[in-house]
């Protein structure tokens, strides 16, 4: 709702699996992977040669296939790229994916290997604290769905194929196992994030070498889609192959939700609210406990000129003073904030003639409001002055 928060370093529990490189830990949840352009898709039969699988699997990723899309996103305020995968619910383009693929994105892309045809996509809506989000690809006709199975039939032992773009190289590859356990509980966190960590609950397990770049992807069985890849381990650590799936059943329900434009509890519908300004988190209301304590290497001063990210962002040259209200480290260039004046180092005292005492709280005061809302927004600048402005909220990235 509002800028990026500053990301702050987190230890990784497990991998969530759009991936732009894997990390250390022995398991991690990674940004997702960079894009390397569109090529040809990797043959089902050929993929699945090397294991061995038998004709019904191989039935059933030539009728999943063209039902999967590589997804990009352009993540403009975090100067990043990421890619992931979805899943192709109907033939007019509503695609199913994880939230972190699409967080922070400012553009999104979805691209249909089996027609190599790419489409502009809208994110509808998502639930952050499931993981799951939904897409509409704009102007789509005529896509293939993907068969859907029952994932409350799921058995331990069960045969089952993961497709999805691994590695982000844009191609849709497979990657053949069993189910290893069902009803799990995962705790996963990002480095890169903006949000801390998750905890998923419910997760199908599998030994299918789930790779970054395959989140938002399909779990397959004989019966169709089962699950959507969410996670796995690090190969690179010398790791066993390990995957996690939210069950289809589960994602749909709320995907329903979102079609519908039901929102609320976990499920938010649409873009969020927009200010441009980048923020610290928490409670603490001490604007100078706000103040970002790291110093970045190119030593970017959240004072004076706007921001075209909030990466590297350091402690503002000066602070309003003030000793309550929410510290703004900087804004995003082009953003309403910037539009209304205001600079790293001012401080946010009031939304609407609301009191804000804390970004936390800040998030609370913007978070009913929509898109296209104007908001009269109180803050002190650096030099002690007050101003009032009323600011047209933007188009924000999913959260």
């Amino acid at each position: 709702m509002n800028a990026g928060k500053r990301r702050m370093p987190r230890i990784a529990a497990v991998v969530g699996m759009a991936a732009a490189a894997v990390t250390g830990c022995s398991i991690v949840i990674a940004q997702p992977s960079e894009g390397h352009g569109v090529s040809a898709p990797a043959s089902p039969a050929s993929a699945l040669a090397e294991g061995r699988q038998d004709t019904a699997a191989t039935d059933m990723v030539a009728k999943v296939e063209p039902g999967v899309v590589i997804i990009n996103a352009g993540l403009q305020y975090d100067g990043e790229a990421a890619a992931g995968t979805g899943i192709v619910l109907n033939a007019r383009g509503l695609v199913l994916t994880n939230n972190h693929v699409i967080e922070d994105s400012t553009s999104v892309t979805a691209t249909v290997p089996a027609t190599g045809k790419t489409y502009t996509a809208r994110v509808l809506g998502y639930d952050k604290s499931g993981d799951i989000a939904l897409i509409q690809l704009k102007g789509a006709s005529g896509l293939a769905g993907v068969p859907v199975g029952n994932s409350s039939a799921v058995k331990v032992g069960q045969t089952v194929i993961a497709l999805g773009n691994a590695g982000g190289q844009n191609i849709i590859r497979t990657a053949a196992g069993n189910v290893t356990g069902l009803g799990e509980t995962i705790t996963a966190s990002d480095d890169a994030s903006s949000t801390g960590s998750e905890t998923l609950h419910g997760m199908i397990q599998t030994n299918a070498d789930i790779a970054p770049g395959d989140s938002g992807g399909p779990l397959a069985s004989s019966t169709g889609v089962i699950g959507m890849d969410t996670a796995g381990g690090d190969p690179d650590n010398g790791q066993q192959a390990i995957g996690f799936a939210i069950p289809i059943n589960t994602a749909l329900l709320v995907a329903r939700e979102i079609a519908a434009g039901r929102a609320g509890g976990v499920v938010a519908i649409g873009y969020p609210p927009f200010l441009g300004v980048i923020l610290g988190s928490g409670s603490d209301g001490n604007p100078q406990d706000q103040a970002p304590q790291e110093q970045p290497p190119y030593g970017f001063s959240g004072s004076g000129s706007c921001s075209v990210s909030d990466v590297d962002i350091s402690a503002p040259s000066a602070i309003a003073p003030v000793n309550s209200g929410v510290l703004v480290d900087g804004t995003l260039c082009g953003s309403p904030a910037a539009r209304a004046e205001m600079t790293g180092g001012a401080v946010i005292t009031a939304v609407n003639g609301q009191t804000v005492t804390s970004p936390d709280g800040l998030s609370r005061v913007l978070a009913p409001l929509h898109p296209g809302d104007t908001v009269s927004v109180t803050w002190v600048s650096p030099s002690g002055q007050e101003a009032t402005s009323s600011i047209r909220l933007a188009a924000g990235p999913p959260a």
